[in-house]
């Protein structure tokens, strides 16, 4: 009866609830040296549906993101690189001289993974073909056999001498040998009392271990590969001098056509540069989707070419000079025979990078473009130019299905502005909710400090997910 009465739409609103992410689900970054020594950054973590700061949340004192045996998967644009393993969490001094948070650990590249998987031997005999388990029984994870249904027998005592072992239970019975020479078994009580008396072992703070408590979230754990502490500190020791400027991603240059389909991919960085990758840590996450759009020979010089139009019309707007003239050209206001029209001054623009993305998988292209610009001096200006003035842009765009850019989010600022207006930095695109839908990762970096931002695009707008705080 429900069923006929409801609208149809609204029965498949109740028929279908949407899903939502409870998690937790953590998002670092990972700083990747080409010796292959790694360290994470927290970043977010998700927890029923809300994000909160990875290095604050539950910092008691380490932060939950950065509990040892943490197991993050980096992830570049969808494609997994690795696993990173968490062995211990420290605080350094960034290039602000801001404390923050970082974890040191194991790393074990994809590669590395599936050689180790190959070179795994299988059986050659069926498990638990010859063998006789008895009546079948559950299998718990780190357990290699089933434990026995049958009770547990009396722990055994070490060899006595006869007149100890033929005596009554509960006799005080004398022994002919020193005591120390005929050990005794402690009862529980005792092994309880001296096992919260121990100190931790391995050298390692008890600060950074989880609580004990059953019903708490957890991220990904585990230690799939991971090394020994002795190995993880030899292999991860962050220097203690950080560089007078953050490291930055290796996107791909469009100075030069590329030669692959996509031309997304980030190119191989250099022997000297850190490589970022966004990394995920969840207990229940989804299979990965990549990201890269596909794009058809040209389409990315094209891309490139409508990507630098906007991105001078905003330099142009910044700095006070005519637009573009694609339109009608302004009529003088004074008459006169020969009538000069304003010609738009073209920006000289360097270091230009350019992203195309496809985050919802549905073969629709989102752009982002991350430029510097200086403007030229012009001849009929007063005063000449800054020489020193370089112009930071960010655009975001997305394409429609008519192949028309629709701009999103155009970020300008300049070298004197910085602190009043931070300039953003694209990472990578990331998978922040575990929804299968790619989110826009940035570094936003001003005088008072570098902090992450998270933008969802949604339409021809952007909206944060997530805020950091500069430091």
């Amino acid at each position: 009866m429900l069923q006929g009465a409801l609208p149809p739409k609204l029965f498949a609103q109740a028929a279908h609830p949407p899903k939502t992410a409870k998690g937790p689900r953590a998002l670092g970054l990972l700083e990747l040296a080409p010796n292959g020594k790694a360290h994470l950054i927290p970043i977010t973590i998700l927890i029923d549906g809300k994000y909160y700061d990875a290095s604050a949340y539950k910092a008691a004192p380490v932060p939950m993101a950065l509990w040892s045996e943490t197991v993050y998967e980096a992830v570049l644009t969808g494609v997994s690189q690795g696993l990173f393993t968490v062995t211990g969490a420290l605080q350094r001094k960034d290039a602000n001289e801001a404390t923050e948070w970082m974890a040191e650990g194991s790393w074990q590249s994809a590669s590395a993974l599936k050689a180790k998987a190959k070179k795994k031997p299988l059986p050659s005999v069926p498990r638990g073909l010859n063998e006789d388990e008895g009546p079948p029984v559950l299998r718990r994870s780190g357990n290699d056999k089933p434990k026995s249904t049958e009770p547990p027998a009396e722990p055994s005592t070490p060899s006595q001498p006869a007149s100890a072992s033929t005596s009554s239970p509960g006799a005080a019975t004398p022994t002919t040998g020193p005591v120390s020479s005929s050990p005794t078994t402690p009862s529980p009580q005792t092994q309880a009392q001296t096992q919260a008396n121990t100190p931790p072992q391995d050298g390692k703070p008890a600060d950074d271990n989880p609580p004990e408590d059953k019903d708490r979230p957890t991220l990904k754990r585990g230690q799939p590969g991971a090394i020994s502490a002795e190995q993880s500190q030899n292999t991860v020791v962050p220097s203690p001098k950080t560089p007078a400027h953050p490291p930055t991603p290796a996107p791909t240059s469009t100075t030069a056509p590329s030669s692959s389909p996509s031309g997304t991919q980030p190119e191989t960085p250099a022997a000297s540069q850190i490589q970022l990758i966004p990394a995920i840590s969840d207990s229940h996450s989804p299979d990965l989707i990549p990201y890269a759009f596909n794009m058809q020979p040209g389409e990315e010089q094209e891309f490139r070419k409508k990507m630098l139009a906007i991105a001078a019309d905003e330099i142009r707007a910044r700095a006070g000079q005519p637009a573009s003239t694609s339109g009608k050209a302004s009529q003088p206001t004074h008459a006169s025979s020969q009538r000069a029209k304003p010609t738009a001054v073209q920006p000289i623009f360097e270091d230009v990078q350019l992203r195309v993305f496809d985050l919802g998988n549905v073969n629709e292209a989102e752009l982002v473009l991350t430029a510097k610009a200086r403007m030229p001096q012009t001849p009929h200006q007063k005063q000449p130019a800054n020489p020193d003035l370089q112009y930071m842009i960010t655009i975001v765009a997305r394409q429609d299905v008519n192949g028309d850019l629709h701009k999103a989010l155009a970020n300008i600022t300049d070298t004197q502005h910085l602190d009043a207006i931070p300039r953003l930095e694209l990472i990578d695109a990331v998978d922040v909710d575990g929804d299968g839908r790619g989110e826009l990762l940035f570094r936003e970096v001003s005088e008072a400090g570098t902090a992450f931002v998270i933008y969802r695009v949604i339409g021809d707008r952007l909206y944060p997910l997530f805020q950091g705080t500069p430091g």
